[in-house]
């Protein structure tokens, strides 16, 4: 089974059902605060020439996705990874992360830097087993944003 990676726009049809379903994980996790945080920074960030969002489209339905905005100069900061809740402990998460840190990497950023809640140990572990640094006491229990980062080899 060939899933295919599909860049698009955060208003594009196939990326509703995802965002639709992050935004639900998110508010069962943390409340309604999460909706406010979510909805801070602008969908244009999250497009050319300085961001971007994929999804990995599986017979026509997104079953993954995520995205990458500009942080700094040399930094893309990595937003909105998602599993379809149906599709989970299949490699999705980690095939979004090689797609993204790839396009990032040839669009010449040099690191990437993403956050996740206290109440995602998934998403910890999974940016532990990626190989990213954690910016963070990892022998304390989580209280705030998780914060990580990884170095990026520049491709052309």
């Amino acid at each position: 089974m060939t899933d295919e990676v599909h860049w698009t726009r955060p208003d594009a049809p196939e990326v509703a059902g995802m965002m639709a379903e992050l935004l639900h994980e998110y508010v069962s996790r943390y409340g309604q605060a999460a909706r406010e945080r979510m909805e801070r920074f602008p969908d244009s960030t999250l497009t050319p020439p300085d961001g971007g969002l994929m999804v990995l489209l599986r017979n026509g339905t997104a079953v993954a996705g995520g995205a990458f905005r500009r942080y700094d100069e040399q930094t893309a900061e990595l937003k909105r990874i998602w599993t379809h809740s149906s599709y989970r402990r299949q490699g999705l998460a980690r095939r979004v992360l090689d797609v993204l840190r790839d396009e990032t990497s040839r669009l010449g950023y040099r690191r990437l830097y993403l956050t996740t809640g206290p109440r995602q140990p998934e998403a910890r572990a999974l940016y532990l087993a990626a190989g990213f640094t954690p910016l963070f006491d990892v022998t304390v229990p989580p209280a705030g944003p998780l914060p990580f980062e990884k170095a990026l080899l520049v491709r052309t």
